[in-house]
């Protein structure tokens, strides 16, 4: 859950193949992290403005008309038939147009934390029978392996310790041959008009975001070294899309 989609994942990558297996049901409902509760409840809990704000022209104005852009981003990775883990809801038209991607021949699972995003996003993916949400923790996705996993504006809502936990997760998922992209924030050039604007804003309604400023996204992997790293950076450094290829 993020503006443009954020969550909670954790766990511990390996440097050896994931094994395969069946999605987890979980026993009951994974426990709301603080900072979720304490800083974005207003945007990501609250019902009234969660329909609010789960509009395209609200994504549009927020990522200042990059959201086209940003999507592709991450659309252009994956392929039809592709097996794809979607680390959380997003606001907007990207979840179904992922659905639509991979098409009834692959399979979409998107793990949700939040009850409320969630039911959000099964509505979303009604009638793609290749879809599935699960109110799960990312931090314990389960033994399936994927062709593609994602994170799409994930990072900059979350501490720096889950930062590390959630790219190890999701490394971990990755099957061999495969990728993980990671679209987010990014510290933008010097020239940039919105440099400080953005700096300031952070400061005060994004306090975990900055860290994208101060480190490469590969630093926040314990086995970065398993896997050949690329970045592209959009709209003058202000963002950034990052692929992680298994070897």
């Amino acid at each position: 859950m993020s503006w443009s989609g954020a969550g909670v994942c954790a766990g511990v990558a390996s440097s050896r193949r994931p094994s395969r297996g069946s999605f987890p049901r979980p026993s009951n409902e994974p426990a709301l992290p603080s900072y979720l509760r304490d800083i974005y409840s207003w945007a990501y809990l609250k019902p009234s403005n969660v329909r609010l704000l789960d509009n395209d022209a609200i994504v549009a104005a927020i990522l200042l008309g990059n959201h086209r852009r940003l999507r592709r981003a991450l659309i252009s990775e994956i392929a039809p038939g592709q097996r794809v883990l979607q680390a959380a809801h997003v606001y907007g038209c990207l979840i179904p147009e992922i659905a639509r991607r991979v098409g009834s021949s692959g399979r979409l699972d998107v793990v949700e934390i939040a009850p409320v995003q969630a039911a959000l996003c099964r509505r979303k993916l009604s009638g793609f029978t290749q879809a599935q949400v699960h109110l799960a923790d990312a931090a314990e996705p389960g033994p399936p392996i994927y062709d593609v996993v994602s994170a799409f504006f994930l990072l900059h809502e979350i501490p720096d310790a889950k930062k590390r936990a959630v790219v190890d997760a999701l490394l971990a998922r990755v099957a061999l041959g495969g990728k993980a992209v990671f679209v987010d924030y990014h510290e933008p050039a010097r020239w940039h008009p919105l440099r400080w604007p953005f700096r300031r804003m952070f400061d005060r309604l994004e306090p975990f975001a900055r860290s994208l400023w101060r480190q490469e996204l590969r630093e926040f992997a314990a086995h970065a070294a398993d896997f050949h790293w690329e970045k592209r950076i959009l709209f003058g450094g202000l963002y950034q899309s990052v692929i992680a290829r298994r070897a």
